[in-house]
């Protein structure tokens, strides 16, 4: 017999860091670019050297109000970092800058879509605090190497209310939050080169309870399948324990992707041990109600915001507007294209289906995202406008001039396909000559056709197709076969 996993329910909270987009650092102007050669990108300011005093980022400031307006956020007008000490041997101050005690954003929420439906997941804050440097175990057998080039880049720490129940909501929560960060543009979301990092504190409750559960914490998951995962496999860990008469102990945990397994790091501080001060080399700051507006009014247009438009402005499915807005490049390409349209609405349908198609295939081929494609939106505009006009047909297009518009940005499509002797031929006079033809040699088909098998239409067309080469424009052939069969 199984164990009771139903009876339990699930309550989790996501700690999220996202590493933001500044050219330096939150409190000095080292570079803050990932990569670079081991602690190259470190000053005396970084290292915390006697005498040297911090300067605050105006930029990571913005970049946090962007991320807070975006989801909802109350914004703090009045603001201080405090020192949270403690010791890790790639923290060279001692100690790491951060906002925890007064967040800049207050409250909010992001929504997500699941299986169970659509909802709000309710946020605690958002804050800024400076990074860690990195601690290395793999470069030298004997010895851990500490890398501090990314100590003191700014981050935003995204804390959800423990409202999330399951690994798959995490999973959404995440998806949808690293969408906002890139939308907004303050972080990159990439998690593999550790610029957003996930914590998850799961604890559990009997159904119907309202007091949480002793909660443990998952660090440093890297990727959003490894925090589902991770969450799924605590989860019934824990219902494990409880059921076997075991108690939880409020612990950090680690988790190994390699054989689904979580373990244990050491038992999780309390926030008092970490004795939170104002920094008293850094002054308080006032938001005013004019800096605010000011990055209010340049904020793009958000992903939901972005769906309504190409359902309601586009009359496009859910479907592809969802699809089209998932990646902010992908949506800013479809806007052009859609712009450079003469016709405008016209072409909307069309113009997803070749991004959702055609080229989404293309960029799942090579490994990359919207700004990798080369052939820019007026190129594919006249693309599109050749296929509308009967020209070349969708899949001579998809398969002979995409690929040479790709390889050669320069060439237009129309060129390519004169060169390339694929333009369809529409001429009526023509088309008779070769349906006739086909006719003349099929008499037992024709028969059979007449005599009611109709699905017999599709072997003319691809016959006629033969005949021309593929050069027949099958919409016209099958009006014109469809007048010779049923005149004749």
């Amino acid at each position: 017999m199984g164990l009771p996993y139903d009876k339990y329910e699930a309550v989790i909270g996501l700690e999220v860091h996202a590493q933001l987009l500044t050219e330096s650092k939150l409190f000095c102007g080292d570079s803050a670019a990932y990569g670079g050669a081991p602690n190259t990108h470190i000053s005396p300011v970084t290292l915390a050297h006697p005498g040297t005093l911090p300067k605050m980022n105006r930029k990571a400031v913005e970049y946090a109000i962007r991320l807070g307006l975006a989801c909802g956020c109350g914004i703090e007008r009045y603001n201080y970092f405090a020192r949270k000490n403690y010791f890790y041997p790639d923290l060279p101050k001692g100690y790491q800058v951060s906002q925890h005690t007064t967040p800049i954003c207050v409250g909010g929420h992001v929504t997500i879509r699941t299986a169970e439906g659509t909802r709000q997941v309710q946020l605690n804050r958002i804050h800024m605090e400076e990074d860690a440097g990195k601690s290395l175990h793999d470069v030298d057998e004997a010895y851990t190497s500490i890398d501090l080039n990314r100590a003191g880049v700014p981050l935003l720490e995204i804390v959800t209310e423990p409202d999330l129940h399951s690994g798959e909501e995490a999973y959404a929560y995440l998806t949808e939050l690293r969408k906002l960060v890139r939308y907004v543009e303050v972080c990159d979301g990439n998690m593999e080169e550790g610029s957003m990092r996930c914590d998850a504190n799961i604890s559990i409750r009997l159904k119907g309870e309202t007091a949480l559960g002793t909660k443990v914490e998952v660090k440093n998951l890297n990727s959003i399948r490894n925090v589902k995962k991770a969450i799924e496999i605590e989860i019934k860990r824990l219902v494990e324990l409880v059921e076997s008469g075991g108690t939880v102990i409020q612990e950090t945990r680690s988790f190994d992707a390699a054989n689904g397994t979580t373990f244990s790091l050491r038992t999780k501080e309390e926030a008092n041990d970490y004795r939170y001060f104002p920094d008293p080399d850094l002054t308080p700051f006032h938001l005013t109600e004019e800096f605010i507006e000011n990055i209010r009014s340049g904020m793009p247009a958000l992903p939901e915001e972005k769906v309504a438009q190409y359902m309601n402005g586009y009359m496009l499915p859910e479907y592809d507007a969802r699809q089209l807005a998932d990646e902010k490049e992908t949506a800013a390409y479809y806007d052009a294209v859609v712009s450079a349209f003469p016709e405008g609405a016209k072409f909307h349908k069309q113009a997803a289906n070749w991004l959702l198609g055609p080229v989404r295939s293309w960029l799942n081929e090579h490994g990359g995202n919207m700004s990798a494609f080369p052939v820019t939106p007026e190129k594919m505009v006249a693309l599109i406008e050749l296929v509308e006009a009967g020209k070349v047909n969708f899949s001579i297009a998809q398969q002979e001039i995409l690929p040479e518009m790709i390889i050669s940005a320069d060439k237009m499509p129309m060129d390519i396909a004169v060169a390339k002797n694929l333009i369809q031929e529409g001429d009526t006079d023509t088309l008779k000559i070769w349906v006739e033809e086909v006719m003349a040699e099929m008499p037992d088909k024709v028969n059979e056709f007449r005599k009611g098998k109709k699905g017999l239409i599709g072997l003319f067309v691809g016959e006629v197709k033969k005949k021309s080469k593929g050069k027949a424009d099958p919409k016209r052939t099958n009006d014109i076969l469809l007048e010779y069969l049923n005149n004749k």
